[in-house]
């Protein structure tokens, strides 16, 4: 039986007790309140007797009021209320019977006016007798109504403090009990004990709540446990896929920041086969042209390098899987712009696979390989073009300058080996201070392009080198020097440093050497947002208007330096006094933004 039904039969029952008591109580009480009625006509009844009796004694003169009397006597013996002996007991029906019977016997001796005094008062002491046995029977009858009902009262108070109690019993067992137990079961689940279990044996509507928060805390603990494996197994995953992006991050970093060696490698591989957590992982390089591998980083230690020295299975196509003595063999050619650099192989023991993180790691590892190599070629180009275009450089120094003094002194041998045939000594005079000027000068340009080869630009910049300069020519003449520098906003490719520098140095040198003068400003400027002009002026001599050696001041090599940076230089006397170097370029930067400019 359900709960609810439970506690709804006990209220009901409470509810019916209730009622019949208050019904039979009701009837009892009508019942009773009849009884007085009743006593106080039957007294009423003994008196009128009496009163009957007397007038009756008294003769003739009161036979009026004799008449009267036996007739409100007869009614009153024909009362209602008297009907109740009909169905009372068969004590109260006999006597009422009988005190019935004696007032008919009565009535017609009060009204014969023969009968004695004394008969008279014997009869009606009599049926006073007989009446005062209706009022004890009628008395008796009320008390055992009272009696009833007190009975009745006590018998229902009993009851329905019997059923209450066993309705709150059954309320405190069957509801309240199961009742705390589903609360602090729900508050423990609520704290996070899914182990929680409620032990309610009814069949009702708690027992099936407790049986349905146990399943609910076998669930909730189930898919908490199952959460907690989730989220472990994330966060391993959130963390292996950190150390792999930390890995790839670290190749990717030595890549831009450097060319990776051989030794890179080899780390590398270390790392990648304990990220994979497979042994064995084979790296092999080899050349463009190459067919074996000049490199070789072995895997796993157990395991014979790569017998076969012919690559090409290896590097054909794009990844490839082979099974090599019963394993799994996975190889990743290293391949950018068309160009194999070589393989990365991975090894599995029979039955073992890869994951597709793992697949895509050594892709990526592979990727990031191929670039680092291609990034060291590039650089290995690079340093060959620019020893290539230094050796240009000083080829083309060293051709306008020592092979023309050269060839000037070799003209002036020539000269003095025939004037020593002629014996002419004004020629062999003039050659000689010929030669004397020409190795002078030769060996002054020694000197500068030994200055000139060693000049660099180191971390401190342009303007460093260019304090540098200043600095040094300082110390080679008595000149003072001024430098006004007034392009921090303007970038220079590197070459453009070097270009100004012996644009500089040139122009410097044959101030020192031919100006004569006090002082040397060195000013570099921005004319507008693309020319960048340098001035090299002195307070000197000037120059001739007609030089017939203006060759011999290096204006020549300025102006060769000039046109590689895509400037004029030029050479003025200044106003003022003195003599001034003028040079005007573009930036490379600039020209590439006009030129953008322009394309759009």
């Amino acid at each position: 039986m359900s709960l609810v039904t439970r506690i709804s039969f006990g209220l009901l029952l409470i509810v019916t007790l209730s009622v019949m008591t208050l019904i039979a109580s009701y009837w009892l009480s009508d019942r009773v309140n009849q009884d007085p009625q009743a006593m106080n006509i039957a007294g009423s009844l003994r008196m009128q007797t009496y009163h009957a009796g007397l007038l009756a004694m008294q003769g003739p003169g009161a036979d009026e009021e004799l008449a009267r009397i036996t007739e409100r006597l007869q009614a009153t013996w024909e009362h209602p209320t008297f009907r109740r002996f009909s169905y009372s007991t068969p004590a109260g029906q006999q006597s009422f019977q009988e005190a019935y019977q004696g007032w008919q016997e009565l009535q017609p001796m009060l009204l014969n006016a023969d009968m004695g005094a004394a008969e008279v008062s014997a009869a009606v002491s009599a049926q006073v007798e007989r009446i005062e046995q209706v009022v004890m029977h009628i008395q008796r009858d009320a008390e055992g109504k009272i009696a009833h009902l007190r009975a009745w009262l006590i018998i229902s108070l009993i009851v329905t403090v019997l059923v209450a109690s066993i309705v709150m019993y059954s309320l405190k067992t069957r509801f309240e009990q199961p009742l705390i137990h589903l609360s602090n079961a729900a508050q423990r689940i609520g704290a996070g004990d899914f182990t929680t279990r409620v032990h309610i044996p009814h069949q009702d509507e708690l027992g099936s709540l407790a049986k349905t928060i146990n399943k609910m805390s076998d669930t909730i603990g189930f898919m908490y446990g199952r959460l907690e494996q989730r989220v472990q197994e994330q966060t391993e995953a959130l963390q292996h896929s950190h150390t792999t992006l930390m890995f790839l991050y670290d190749i990717a970093q030595k890549t831009n920041e450097k060319a990776v060696d051989f030794d890179n490698f080899e780390k590398i591989i270390q790392k990648l086969r304990g990220l994979l957590n497979v042994p064995d992982i084979e790296l092999c390089l080899l050349t463009e042209k190459g067919k074996a591998p000049y490199l070789q980083v072995q895997g796993s230690p157990d395991h014979n390098r790569c017998v076969s020295f012919d690559c090409d299975d290896c590097m054909f196509g794009e990844e490839v899987f082979k099974k090599e003595d019963g394993k799994r063999s996975y190889r990743f050619p290293l391949r950018r712009e068309q160009q194999n650099f070589g393989v990365l192989v991975c090894r599995l023991e029979p039955g073992a696979s890869i994951a597709e993180w793992q697949h895509q790691l050594l892709r990526s590892v592979s990727d990031q390989l191929a670039l680092a190599l291609s990034v060291r070629n590039e650089e290995d180009q690079v340093r060959r073009l620019t020893l290539m275009k230094e050796r240009t450089v000083i080829a083309r120094e060293l051709h306008d300058s020592l092979a023309q003094a050269l060839s000037y002194l070799k003209i002036q041998v020539t000269r003095l080996n025939k004037a020593l045939a002629a014996n002419n000594q004004e020629i062999i005079a003039d050659v000689s201070q010929e030669l004397k000027q020409g190795l002078d000068s030769a060996y002054r340009q020694l000197r500068e392009l030994l200055t000139t080869f060693r000049l660099k630009v180191d971390g401190g910049g342009f303007i460093e080198a260019l304090q540098n300069t200043v600095a040094q020519l300082q110390n080679q003449s008595q000149l003072k020097v001024h430098l006004d520098y007034r392009i921090d906003n303007v970038h220079l490719a590197p070459h453009e440093e070097i270009h100004l520098l012996q644009i500089i140095r040139e122009a410097s040198q044959n101030a020192i050497h031919h100006s004569e003068g006090q002082n040397l400003w060195i000013r570099l400027q921005q004319l507008d947002e693309r020319r960048v002009q340098l001035a090299v002026e002195d307070d000197g001599v000037g120059i001739p208007d007609t030089p017939e050696k203006l060759n011999h001041y290096g204006l020549a090599i300025i102006r060769e330096r000039g046109r590689h940076l895509g400037g004029d230089a030029s050479i003025e006397k200044r106003e003022s006094g003195g003599t001034g170097v003028y040079f005007e370029f573009t930036p490379q930067y600039m020209a590439s933004e006009s030129s953008t400019t322009e394309a759009y």
